[in-house]
């Protein structure tokens, strides 16, 4: 198998800041660019190796560049088995010599597959036909569906990292609900949020902080932030921090005066009902999608369905629940892998959500869980979910921030 790592010209913008591609990192821990790893197997029959079975290849040092980037590990380095926990490192231009002798020895590769729709750089499909030149001879398979498999199970150094990034990005949530009031716009609140990530030792949001008021509740991903919230408004917060490269995900719906009106708070109820439900059935074996017995989203739009909270038009709450309940998290905020039952060492979001445009409406209540042997632990217990919880917070709020 070889894997090649972002090579940090993949994009351009003066603001970029180098994020490892995915799978490289989780293989290597490694978090600079221009690397490859080269994990070698037992032979076919009748073939021998006796070479190194793990490699990873760096760019040889350029100290012009380094006093322009920074110092960078490279092959030759006194501490490298320390600092990357390879005890072979080689550099990066031996690699197609040691691709071309492990070409006489296997008949398949395995590496990422370029994708039908790669978007932005071309960073599969780059490599894969680099990879094509230099060994013709050989079949290549994709990796990436064992690899999501794997990433799926979290191992006890990723839950800490988890652990530590879902509870600095409930520190900024709760921040968000300390600060909230009419008057303020969308992007101070994402700000302050951000501030509490970034002072925690967060490198990075992980993704668009997601701060949606009024009409903008209603708008899943919507980012634009540029609106002042008014007096009578709801909010959806979808915030989550990157951590060591993990992330969290996590959303809470606050109304702007601190205190829900009728009809959010009947809205919010069926909401919290539905992930209720949901968390009561939580447990290894039962599948995030599909519309069985073993349906997760399936009980979420049962309760909204059986609500006699209904529309305007008197129709049931389930034709605005319009995505999925949830999805795995981890070193991407939809953490890829193949869709299969619960297993324990899994970490999903439950996110049910109700968003209704034409009443400028939308509630999203989005909670991490750890599946377990027996059930489920909930990461983000610590943050408040219900009605009261939330407006207790809010009402004992600190002073107003400077402006």
């Amino acid at each position: 198998m070889v894997l090649f790592g972002y090579t940090g010209r993949e994009d351009s913008s003066p603001s970029y800041v180098f994020n490892q591609e995915h799978y490289f990192y989780y293989l290597t821990g490694h978090n600079e660019p221009g690397a490859a790893v080269l994990i070698i197997p037992e032979p076919p029959n009748g073939r021998s190796y006796n070479g190194p079975r793990e490699i990873l290849f760096l760019q040889p040092r350029d100290r012009g560049r380094e006093r322009w980037d920074g110092p960078r590990a490279g092959p030759g380095d006194a501490d490298l088995e320390e600092r990357t926990g390879f005890a072979d490192v080689m550099p990066f231009p031996q690699l197609r010599t040691e691709l071309e002798a492990l070409g006489k020895i296997f008949p398949n590769f395995h590496t990422l597959l370029p994708r039908a729709q790669e978007a932005g750089y071309p960073h599969r499909a780059n490599w894969h036909a680099w990879l094509q030149q230099v060994l013709p001879q050989v079949s290549f398979r994709d990796v990436s569906g064992a690899l999501g498999a794997m990433r799926q199970i979290k191992s006890a150094s990723e839950l800490e990292l988890l652990t530590r990034v879902t509870e600095l990005s409930i520190e900024a949530h709760l921040e968000a609900m300390r600060m909230m009031r009419p008057g303020l716009y969308e992007y101070e609140v994402a700000a302050r949020m951000e501030f509490v990530h970034k002072r925690g030792g967060c490198e990075g949001e992980g993704y668009a902080p997601i701060v949606g008021s009024g009409f903008f509740s209603t708008v899943l991903h919507y980012n634009d932030l540029g609106r002042r919230i008014e007096d009578g408004d709801i909010i959806v917060l979808d915030v989550g921090g990157q951590y060591s490269g993990y992330t969290a995900d996590i959303t809470r719906t606050l109304p702007a005066s601190g205190k829900f009106t009728p009809r959010q708070r009947e809205i919010y109820e069926v909401v919290l009902g539905a992930q209720n439900a949901v968390l009561a059935a939580l447990k290894p074996g039962m599948r995030m999608g599909g519309n069985d017995e073993k349906s997760l989203v399936r009980i979420a739009r049962e309760v909204m369905e059986k609500s006699p909270v209904k529309d305007s038009q008197g129709r049931s709450l389930a034709r605005y629940f319009i995505h999925g309940l949830g999805h795995h998290v981890g070193l991407h905020v939809h953490d890829p892998g193949p869709d299969r039952p619960l297993e324990p060492g899994m970490v999903v979001t439950i996110e049910p959500g109700i968003y209704i445009p034409e009443e400028n409406l939308g509630v999203r209540i989005e909670d991490m869980v750890l599946i377990t042997e027996t059930g489920y632990k909930l990461l983000t217990g610590r943050l408040p979910r219900t009605i009261a919880d939330i407006e207790k917070v809010m009402a004992e709020a600190k002073p107003p921030l400077d402006r």
